[in-house]
């Protein structure tokens, strides 16, 4: 029987200082072991206290800090009083990003078994690994506005069959069934508009930031690395009420970013779905140390300006291009002078 998923260790340069084992993952964070599906298959992650996340691995210095305390507090610059970090936070965005894992950790399990010439073992992990990139390619087509398209498309002829319906309601003079057929085609082009618009604002979309790039929250203030992105707010309503979208200069018809955020900031944040107005760009390149739990599988590591490169999936999955560092002569001719 085939496990859905074990969480592998998480390694990363030692820049990002994480490192560890099961055993220090158990013994410093107090970490247990819960099984739960998601789409249908059966996986194991690791929670800290009652989060769901990928484990936070800490300094190698840990031990000699066991009784230490981490606080984490927030300056507000003005701005709304009611709102703080927490308000964004997204737990579906945070699933999004360990069902990506997961997809990479099936991949290379199935190459594992292959080089191993587990053959059997490999077609059962194969076979999970279509059932949840099956899924994975429906929710991104719902998002993506190509469900909506057709969604749209699918309501133009039902406005058409109701219209002949509403005609011949009129030439039988029955007007209280062709009041009623007339309020279905209003609703059904205001549904049909909807669709077509959101369909058309993810084909048009066009976004200030890229995969890996390294921001700063315009009203928080925390560092955070983009590790998705959405042409318009794809959260639920209730989400939307809490972070308060509706206050937002452009509201939800702008593009989302998923975010990590960095741990030594506030270790229960994780991943926040922030609005494109609410990221600001960083003046300096910023090659100081970030630490996540996520980013050994996310990206390969950084570039000269800090910003981390997005593994070739991530990119595929958002369908953003390569980004390459403009070509600086000078960078070349002091690497000889040195």
């Amino acid at each position: 029987m085939v496990q859905g998923m074990s969480v592998s260790t998480l390694t990363t340069s030692r820049n990002n200082n994480f490192y560890g084992s099961t055993h220090l993952r158990r013994r410093h964070f107090g970490l247990m072991r819960k099984s739960h599906r998601i789409l249908g298959v059966e996986r194991h992650c690791l929670w800290h206290d009652s989060l769901q996340s990928i484990c936070l691995i800490g300094r190698r210095d840990l031990p000699r800090q066991r009784n230490m305390k981490v606080e984490a507090g927030w300056l507000f610059k003005g701005g709304d009083q009611e709102l703080d970090p927490s308000s964004e936070r997204s737990d579906s965005a945070n699933e999004d990003v360990l069902i990506f894992f997961y997809q990479l950790d099936l991949a290379t399990r199935v190459q594992y078994a292959l080089n191993l010439e587990q053959y059997e073992i490999a077609k059962q992990l194969r076979t999970k690994l279509t059932e949840v990139e099956t899924e994975v390619i429906r929710l991104q087509e719902t998002k993506s506005g190509s469900s909506s398209k057709s969604e749209a498309q699918d309501k133009a002829i039902s406005i058409l069959r109701l219209r002949a319906d509403l005609q011949n309601a009129i030439e039988c003079e029955n007007y209280a069934l062709a009041s009623e057929l007339r309020d279905g085609i209003l609703k059904l082009e205001a549904e049909s508009l909807a669709a077509s618009v959101k369909a058309q604002a993810y084909k048009n979309a066009e976004f200030s930031f890229r995969l890996g790039q390294k921001v700063r929250h315009r009203k928080f203030g925390y560092r955070a690395v983009i590790c998705g992105m959405d042409p318009i707010c794809c959260e639920s309503s209730s989400w939307m009420k809490t972070a308060y979208v509706e206050k937002l200069t452009r509201g939800p018809d702008q593009p989302f970013y998923q975010v990590l955020v960095d741990v030594r900031a506030d270790p229960n944040l994780l991943v926040t779905y922030v609005a494109e107005e609410n990221l600001l760009m960083l003046d300096q390149p910023d090659t100081d140390r970030f630490d996540h739990p996520y980013v050994s599988f996310l990206f390969y590591g950084t570039d000269a300006a800090g910003d981390f490169i997005p593994v070739k999936q991530l990119r595929e999955k958002y369908n953003r291009p390569r980004h390459e560092l403009p070509y600086d002569p000078q960078d070349e001719k002091s690497g000889e002078d040195s």
